[in-house]
């Protein structure tokens, strides 16, 4: 049985290592990070699209036991004006709408379901070099320990290692010029906010919420900030980034500044990147996928989702494909354009978060975007997004 070896333990790594062991391949996961976060990463939309992989592999109705449902999100002004509704997901469709779940809990899902498969996954194995021979290839870790397998796939994030070694040239991610600031709160007397997240074009910063039936607000911030590197960020104090929020917001309508005066817990701050375009996804015998070769700002809600359609169309490829050199190359055939599409949506909608550099633009945004979201519920144009469909029982070749 031919051997994966693969590089991350969030998202695409145990989806990825599940379809290979459907696909007749032995898989091992090796993870950074010495132990689970409960709050790790806040978080994040999985779309219409990644429930879909999730239904394959059998674990939707797991992670749905912890997601809210949101078909629907409601957009105002900074003066509390309702500008529109859009769908997130399939419009007119909102039975089969997008979930938000905390990052964790999608990871659990996706570990406890690998650990049910008998997967092995190594905690605190960060990746410092790859060594590949005719026969194989070899992970090395930081610890001194090492790994051998027939193949190696990088699920390791923006910051790719794996990237890296497959293109020392490759192109370096782009910050947006935007943080992703977020945590939880609990507001009295504010309502739940059933099948719908709440995004407001505030006055000087944007910034989204939802309010789950037992009361929990997930609520996050996207403030233009110069760039910092993730150390600085992670050294910045909780209150601290709280206070500048609460300057920022100070003006926006309620509940936004009701909801940063009662937060809790921990307070996460990370600055967005993004990927429009990486030539090459994979050299020899390593290939790279999700945010490593194709990050993508949150603004669209796509990027665990297409992290989990790549695991699922690579896993594809490599049961239907003999040479990993040919697997590798259907694999970027059929995933890039659709990934890059992606990447430049979500770009354009974070664009409009920014466009707040004077009253000018904010009134001719607030007069503007009613025109453009009236009927959006039920525009279907941008439903090619969430009805992509990997099709498990057909060949790659057809795909």
């Amino acid at each position: 049985m031919p051997k994966a070896l693969i590089i991350g333990g969030g998202v695409a790594g145990p989806a990825a290592a599940l379809f290979l062991r459907r696909a007749g391949w032995e898989a091992e996961i090796f993870e950074a990070r010495h132990r689970p976060d409960a709050f790790g990463g806040l978080f994040l939309n999985v779309a219409t699209n990644g429930l879909a992989v999730l239904d394959t592999l059998g674990l939707k109705a797991r992670l749905l036991e912890d997601g809210h449902l949101s078909p629907y999100m409601e957009m105002h002004s900074g003066r509390g004006r309702k500008l529109g509704t859009v769908p997130n997901g399939p419009a007119g469709e909102p039975e089969r709408g997008s979930v938000v779940v905390r990052r964790e809990w999608l990871n659990a899902v996706l570990r406890e379901a690998t650990e049910n498969a008998g997967i092995p996954l190594t905690w605190g194995a960060r990746l410092e070099r790859i060594e590949e021979t005719p026969d194989g290839v070899t992970a090395h870790f930081a610890d001194g320990s090492q790994a051998t397998g027939d193949i190696l796939i990088g699920c390791d994030g923006v910051g790719s290692p794996t990237r890296r070694w497959i293109d020392p040239e490759a192109p370096d991610p782009a910050y947006s010029g935007l943080l992703s600031i977020g945590g939880f709160a609990r507001v009295d007397g504010l309502e739940p906010t059933p099948l719908t997240q709440h995004m407001v074009f505030g006055t000087r910063g944007f910034f989204g919420y939802l309010v789950r039936d037992d009361g929990t607000v997930y609520w996050f911030a996207n403030p233009a900030r110069a760039e910092m590197d993730r150390d600085a960020l992670r050294a910045v104090p909780g209150e601290t980034w709280l206070d500048e929020l609460r300057a920022v917001h100070s003006e926006d309508p309620y509940p936004v500044p009701q909801i940063l005066d009662n937060a809790t817990g921990a307070v996460g701050a990370y600055g967005i990147y993004e990927l429009p375009h990486v030539p090459h996804w994979h050299r020899g015998r390593v290939v790279a996928v999700g945010d490593a070769v194709h990050a993508t700002s949150p603004s669209a809600g796509q990027g665990a989702s297409l992290a989990l359609e790549d695991a699922e169309t690579l896993a594809l490829c490599l049961r239907d494909l003999t040479a990993h050199e040919q697997a590798f190359a259907r694999y970027q055939q059929l995933r890039q354009r659709r990934a890059e599409d992606v990447v430049k949506y979500s770009r354009a909608i974070s664009r409009q978060k920014t466009a707040t550099s004077s009253k000018l633009a904010v009134l001719l945004r607030d007069a503007l975007l009613p025109l453009f979201l009236r009927g959006a519920t039920r525009d279907t144009r941008n439903n090619h997004l969430y009805n992509h469909v990997i099709r498990w029982e057909r060949s790659a070749l057809d795909a």
